[in-house]
């Protein structure tokens, strides 16, 4: 049975058995994780221009990406500026500061490295997710109200791919933890809940409903979207005090 396991950077994620993993999709930085645990290069990795802009949490990822690599690299543009003309125009100054290009020798200079280096509109990643969910209404008005994060378009993103008999969540847990060192978001904002919490666990919910091969190492996530639990997973220790945040 090929397994994907689509990594998050939740610290210490719980893993299917390491003889069941073919391969490895992660959101950010969480190959941070994958290296410490031994895990192989990311078939693909989906990163948020978010990083780059500028941000304390961006900047901590950033680093933690230093010297890593994987095999396809996805950049997540951000959304389409909207509300009034003054907004727009401010908000799509910022946006072009997100650049993929930009992106591409920001990484570059971390020596973070690829194979293949891919673009895409922001939304054609949202569409991708609607159509993984079969557009179901609850993650519809959910996605009206927040997109979802990264991390859980990396996971609609390995469905998509069709490539894999089992597509297992790991080191996701609704919050902005990371593995590779205290998230500053937590203090600035006082949680640790991600804002993207109720989207992800709408769209997750659904892919569950229509994907019987995806599952979840993770019993947060298990209990959350009711994914079932991958049989045998195992919590893994990763040094650092807490993941994930998928912008």
């Amino acid at each position: 049975m090929r397994t994907l396991v689509v990594l998050g950077s939740k610290p210490e994620p719980a893993l299917p058995p390491r003889e069941e993993i073919q391969a490895v999709a992660c959101a950010n930085a969480s190959g941070f994780s994958a290296r410490e645990l031994g895990l192989p290069v990311p078939t693909y990795t989906v990163m948020s221009a978010i990083l780059i802009s500028g941000i304390a949490s961006g900047k901590q990822s950033l680093e933690a990406l230093r010297g890593l690599r994987t095999e396809t690299l996805h950049v997540l543009p951000r959304p389409r500026p909207e509300g009034r003309p003054i907004k727009r125009f401010i908000r799509g100054l910022r946006s072009r500061a997100m650049s993929a290009e930009r992106m591409r020798r920001t990484l570059a200079g971390l020596d973070y490295s690829w194979k293949e280096f891919t673009r895409r509109p922001h939304a054609w990643w949202m569409d991708m997710v609607r159509t993984a969910c079969g557009n179901d209404p609850e993650v519809l008005e959910a996605m009206a109200r927040k997109n979802p994060s990264t991390g859980t378009v990396a996971v609609a993103l390995g469905l998509a791919r069709g490539e894999w008999d089992r597509v297992v969540v790991a080191g996701f847990s609704f919050e902005l933890t990371h593995a590779y060192g205290e998230n500053p978001e937590i203090r600035e904002r006082g949680t640790r809940l991600s804002r993207h919490a109720g989207t992800d666990i709408a769209v997750m919910r659904a892919l569950g409903r229509r994907h019987s091969h995806l599952w979840t190492s993770e019993e947060i996530v298990h209990e959350r979207t009711g994914l079932p639990l991958a049989p045998g997973s195992t919590a893994a220790g990763v040094r650092g005090d807490s993941a994930e945040e998928e912008a």
